[in-house]
Protein backbone atom coordinates (compact mmCIF):
# COMPACT_ATOMS: atom_id res chain seq x y z
CA UNK A 1 0.00 0.00 0.00
CA UNK A 2 1.11 3.14 -0.79
CA UNK A 3 2.15 6.19 1.57
CA UNK A 4 0.55 9.53 1.13
CA UNK A 5 1.93 12.61 0.17
CA UNK A 6 0.80 15.38 2.32
CA UNK A 7 1.57 18.97 0.84
CA UNK A 8 2.33 21.44 4.41
CA UNK A 9 1.82 24.68 3.90
CA UNK A 10 4.35 26.60 6.31
CA UNK A 11 4.81 29.60 7.74
CA UNK A 12 5.75 32.78 5.57
CA UNK A 13 7.86 33.97 8.62
CA UNK A 14 6.48 34.48 11.94
CA UNK A 15 6.65 29.90 13.32
CA UNK A 16 3.93 30.64 15.47
CA UNK A 17 1.71 30.78 11.75
CA UNK A 18 2.14 26.99 11.57
CA UNK A 19 -1.49 25.07 12.52
CA UNK A 20 -1.06 22.16 14.99
CA UNK A 21 -2.14 19.92 12.43
CA UNK A 22 0.88 20.75 9.88
CA UNK A 23 2.72 20.46 13.15
CA UNK A 24 1.80 16.88 14.02
CA UNK A 25 1.93 15.80 10.48
CA UNK A 26 5.79 16.90 10.26
CA UNK A 27 5.87 15.03 13.33
CA UNK A 28 4.48 11.98 11.88
CA UNK A 29 5.70 11.65 8.09
CA UNK A 30 9.23 9.58 7.31
CA UNK A 31 10.48 12.40 5.70
CA UNK A 32 9.59 15.65 4.26
CA UNK A 33 10.89 16.76 0.59
CA UNK A 34 11.75 20.66 1.38
CA UNK A 35 12.75 22.86 -1.02
CA UNK A 36 16.01 23.83 1.04
CA UNK A 37 17.06 21.29 3.30
CA UNK A 38 18.58 23.88 5.82
CA UNK A 39 15.76 26.13 6.58
CA UNK A 40 13.78 23.41 7.16
CA UNK A 41 15.83 21.92 9.30
CA UNK A 42 15.13 24.82 11.88
CA UNK A 43 11.38 24.19 10.89
CA UNK A 44 11.44 20.58 12.43
CA UNK A 45 13.16 21.35 15.33
CA UNK A 46 11.17 23.46 16.27
CA UNK A 47 8.29 21.15 16.41
CA UNK A 48 10.21 17.96 17.92
CA UNK A 49 10.18 16.54 14.24
CA UNK A 50 12.65 13.84 14.07
CA UNK A 51 11.62 12.97 9.87
CA UNK A 52 14.37 12.60 7.84
CA UNK A 53 15.21 15.22 5.00
CA UNK A 54 15.21 14.94 1.15
CA UNK A 55 16.26 18.08 -1.17
CA UNK A 56 13.06 18.98 -3.85
CA UNK A 57 13.52 21.90 -5.60
CA UNK A 58 13.61 23.86 -9.31
CA UNK A 59 16.77 22.23 -9.84
CA UNK A 60 16.26 18.68 -8.73
CA UNK A 61 17.08 16.04 -11.24
CA UNK A 62 14.62 13.34 -12.09
CA UNK A 63 16.65 10.74 -9.76
CA UNK A 64 15.45 13.05 -7.10
CA UNK A 65 11.60 12.56 -8.19
CA UNK A 66 11.85 9.23 -8.47
CA UNK A 67 13.23 8.96 -4.78
CA UNK A 68 10.42 10.39 -3.80
CA UNK A 69 7.97 8.37 -5.32
CA UNK A 70 9.70 4.94 -4.65
CA UNK A 71 9.40 6.46 -1.02
CA UNK A 72 5.75 6.76 -1.33
CA UNK A 73 5.28 3.37 -3.50
CA UNK A 74 6.87 1.36 -0.32
CA UNK A 75 4.60 2.60 1.95
CA UNK A 76 6.75 5.50 3.90
CA UNK A 77 4.45 8.99 4.43
CA UNK A 78 5.79 12.25 2.72
CA UNK A 79 5.70 15.35 3.49
CA UNK A 80 6.20 18.22 0.65
CA UNK A 81 6.91 21.52 1.76
CA UNK A 82 8.76 24.98 0.47
CA UNK A 83 10.85 27.27 1.74
CA UNK A 84 7.60 29.46 2.93
CA UNK A 85 4.22 29.29 1.78
CA UNK A 86 2.01 26.92 0.24
CA UNK A 87 3.72 23.93 -1.96
CA UNK A 88 3.14 24.00 -5.01
CA UNK A 89 1.90 27.57 -5.65
CA UNK A 90 4.57 29.14 -8.04
CA UNK A 91 7.15 26.44 -7.06
CA UNK A 92 8.13 23.32 -8.64
CA UNK A 93 6.75 20.92 -6.16
CA UNK A 94 3.60 20.69 -8.51
CA UNK A 95 5.82 18.32 -10.70
CA UNK A 96 5.41 16.02 -7.53
CA UNK A 97 2.28 16.03 -6.93
CA UNK A 98 0.94 15.37 -10.53
CA UNK A 99 3.69 12.58 -11.03
CA UNK A 100 2.27 11.12 -7.56
CA UNK A 101 -1.42 11.86 -8.52
CA UNK A 102 -0.42 9.33 -12.14
CA UNK A 103 0.67 6.66 -9.89
CA UNK A 104 -2.51 7.18 -7.55
CA UNK A 105 -0.50 7.85 -4.83
CA UNK A 106 -3.36 9.51 -1.86
CA UNK A 107 -2.16 13.42 -2.04
CA UNK A 108 -3.78 15.52 1.46
CA UNK A 109 -3.02 18.93 1.55
CA UNK A 110 -2.73 20.60 5.18
CA UNK A 111 -3.66 24.02 4.59
CA UNK A 112 -2.17 27.29 6.00
CA UNK A 113 -0.13 30.54 5.02
CA UNK A 114 -0.08 31.80 1.24
CA UNK A 115 1.95 34.89 0.17
CA UNK A 116 -0.56 35.37 -2.23
CA UNK A 117 -3.63 35.77 0.21
CA UNK A 118 -1.81 37.13 2.62
CA UNK A 119 -1.04 40.60 0.15
CA UNK A 120 -4.52 40.46 -1.02
CA UNK A 121 -5.87 40.76 2.54
CA UNK A 122 -3.45 43.81 3.49
CA UNK A 123 -3.55 45.57 0.02
CA UNK A 124 -6.22 47.53 0.38
CA UNK A 125 -7.36 45.84 -3.49
CA UNK A 126 -10.48 44.39 -4.44
CA UNK A 127 -10.13 40.18 -3.59
CA UNK A 128 -13.51 39.03 -5.10
CA UNK A 129 -11.73 37.91 -7.96
CA UNK A 130 -8.04 38.15 -8.65
CA UNK A 131 -5.46 36.82 -10.78
CA UNK A 132 -1.88 35.09 -9.83
CA UNK A 133 0.57 35.51 -12.53
CA UNK A 134 3.78 34.55 -9.81
CA UNK A 135 7.21 35.75 -11.14
CA UNK A 136 6.96 36.99 -14.99
CA UNK A 137 9.76 36.30 -17.14
CA UNK A 138 12.59 38.89 -16.95
CA UNK A 139 12.35 40.19 -20.37
CA UNK A 140 11.64 39.18 -24.12
CA UNK A 141 7.93 38.48 -25.55
CA UNK A 142 6.56 36.59 -22.99
CA UNK A 143 7.24 39.35 -20.51
CA UNK A 144 5.41 41.79 -22.43
CA UNK A 145 2.69 39.44 -23.15
CA UNK A 146 2.25 39.11 -19.59
CA UNK A 147 2.58 42.67 -18.81
CA UNK A 148 -0.12 43.93 -21.19
CA UNK A 149 -2.45 41.03 -19.48
CA UNK A 150 -1.94 42.78 -16.53
CA UNK A 151 -2.74 46.05 -17.79
CA UNK A 152 -6.08 44.26 -19.50
CA UNK A 153 -7.47 42.53 -16.36
CA UNK A 154 -10.58 43.43 -15.31
CA UNK A 155 -9.16 42.07 -11.76
CA UNK A 156 -6.72 42.38 -9.23
CA UNK A 157 -3.21 40.98 -10.49
CA UNK A 158 -0.93 39.23 -7.83
CA UNK A 159 2.56 38.96 -8.73
CA UNK A 160 5.91 37.92 -6.95
CA UNK A 161 8.78 39.78 -7.93
CA UNK A 162 13.07 39.74 -6.22
CA UNK A 163 14.23 42.45 -4.43
CA UNK A 164 16.76 43.55 -6.51
CA UNK A 165 14.13 43.38 -9.31
CA UNK A 166 10.78 45.49 -8.09
CA UNK A 167 11.37 48.81 -9.36
CA UNK A 168 11.81 47.74 -12.88
CA UNK A 169 9.07 45.61 -12.79
CA UNK A 170 7.19 48.73 -11.69
CA UNK A 171 8.25 50.99 -13.97
CA UNK A 172 7.09 48.41 -16.86
CA UNK A 173 3.69 47.95 -15.00
CA UNK A 174 2.94 52.31 -15.17
CA UNK A 175 4.19 51.94 -18.81
CA UNK A 176 1.78 48.98 -19.72
CA UNK A 177 -0.86 49.87 -17.54
CA UNK A 178 -0.69 53.99 -16.92
CA UNK A 179 0.92 54.92 -13.97
CA UNK A 180 -2.35 56.16 -12.19
CA UNK A 181 -3.04 52.73 -11.31
CA UNK A 182 -3.39 51.60 -7.77
CA UNK A 183 -1.34 48.77 -6.26
CA UNK A 184 0.55 47.71 -3.26
CA UNK A 185 3.76 46.16 -2.36
CA UNK A 186 3.59 44.09 0.60
CA UNK A 187 7.45 42.55 1.88
CA UNK A 188 8.66 39.96 4.68
CA UNK A 189 4.99 39.65 5.67
CA UNK A 190 4.82 38.25 9.03
CA UNK A 191 8.23 38.64 9.83
CA UNK A 192 9.86 41.53 11.95
CA UNK A 193 9.62 44.25 9.46
CA UNK A 194 6.77 43.55 7.68
CA UNK A 195 5.83 46.50 5.24
CA UNK A 196 2.72 46.75 3.16
CA UNK A 197 3.32 50.34 1.05
CA UNK A 198 0.29 51.37 -1.05
CA UNK A 199 -0.38 54.04 -3.90
CA UNK A 200 0.30 54.72 -7.77
CA UNK A 201 2.55 52.38 -10.23
CA UNK A 202 4.43 55.59 -10.93
CA UNK A 203 4.18 56.70 -6.93
CA UNK A 204 5.67 53.25 -6.12
CA UNK A 205 7.73 52.40 -8.86
CA UNK A 206 9.65 55.74 -7.88
CA UNK A 207 10.04 55.18 -4.30
CA UNK A 208 11.51 51.36 -4.67
CA UNK A 209 13.93 52.91 -7.23
CA UNK A 210 15.07 54.80 -4.35
CA UNK A 211 14.66 52.84 -1.80
CA UNK A 212 15.56 49.31 -3.03
CA UNK A 213 13.63 46.61 -0.78
CA UNK A 214 14.42 43.37 0.89
CA UNK A 215 12.93 40.62 1.58
CA UNK A 216 10.25 38.50 0.03
CA UNK A 217 8.15 40.48 -2.27
CA UNK A 218 4.72 40.33 -3.31
CA UNK A 219 2.80 43.00 -6.20
CA UNK A 220 -0.68 43.57 -5.82
CA UNK A 221 -2.52 45.55 -9.07
CA UNK A 222 -5.76 46.87 -9.39
CA UNK A 223 -7.65 46.36 -12.19
CA UNK A 224 -9.69 47.69 -14.72
CA UNK A 225 -12.95 47.28 -13.18
CA UNK A 226 -14.20 46.14 -16.55
CA UNK A 227 -13.68 43.59 -19.07
CA UNK A 228 -11.08 43.33 -21.35
CA UNK A 229 -12.01 44.29 -25.08
CA UNK A 230 -11.59 41.70 -27.79
CA UNK A 231 -9.01 41.90 -30.31
CA UNK A 232 -9.50 45.19 -32.42
CA UNK A 233 -11.10 44.17 -35.95
CA UNK A 234 -9.81 47.50 -37.07
CA UNK A 235 -6.12 48.32 -37.42
CA UNK A 236 -4.78 50.34 -34.69
CA UNK A 237 -2.35 52.86 -36.83
CA UNK A 238 -4.94 53.11 -39.62
CA UNK A 239 -7.68 54.28 -36.65
CA UNK A 240 -5.00 56.60 -34.93
CA UNK A 241 -4.61 58.43 -38.67
CA UNK A 242 -8.05 59.01 -39.14
CA UNK A 243 -8.27 60.20 -35.70
CA UNK A 244 -5.72 62.79 -36.36
CA UNK A 245 -7.16 63.60 -39.69
CA UNK A 246 -10.01 64.45 -37.71
CA UNK A 247 -8.34 67.08 -36.17
CA UNK A 248 -7.89 65.40 -33.05
CA UNK A 249 -4.86 66.39 -30.39
CA UNK A 250 -2.46 63.49 -29.92
CA UNK A 251 -3.10 62.88 -26.76
CA UNK A 252 -7.41 62.91 -26.89
CA UNK A 253 -6.42 60.40 -29.62
CA UNK A 254 -4.84 58.08 -27.97
CA UNK A 255 -7.15 58.35 -25.14
CA UNK A 256 -9.81 57.76 -27.81
CA UNK A 257 -8.00 54.83 -29.76
CA UNK A 258 -7.51 53.00 -26.30
CA UNK A 259 -11.34 53.60 -25.15
CA UNK A 260 -12.42 51.62 -29.03
CA UNK A 261 -9.62 49.36 -29.44
CA UNK A 262 -8.85 47.94 -26.03
CA UNK A 263 -5.29 47.99 -26.56
CA UNK A 264 -2.89 49.84 -23.64
CA UNK A 265 -2.93 53.22 -23.35
CA UNK A 266 1.08 53.52 -23.72
CA UNK A 267 0.49 51.63 -26.72
CA UNK A 268 -1.80 53.82 -27.77
CA UNK A 269 0.69 56.92 -27.11
CA UNK A 270 3.16 55.03 -29.30
CA UNK A 271 1.18 54.91 -31.91
CA UNK A 272 -0.18 58.30 -32.54
CA UNK A 273 3.30 59.69 -31.71
CA UNK A 274 4.84 57.60 -34.92
CA UNK A 275 2.17 59.17 -37.25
Amino acid sequence: MAGTLYVVATPLGNLDDLSPRAAATLSGVTVVAAEDTRRTRVLLTHVGSRAGLVSFHAHSSEAALRRILALLGAGKDVALVTDAGTPAVSDPGAALVAAARERDVPVVTVPGPTAVAAALAVSGLSADRYAFLGFLPRKGGERRRLLETVAQSEWTVVLFEAPARVAELLTDLAAACGGERGAAVAREMTKVFEETRTGTLADLAQYYAEAAPRGEVTVVVAGTGRPARAEPTTDPQARARDLLAQGMTRKDAADQLAAETGIARNTAYRLVNEL
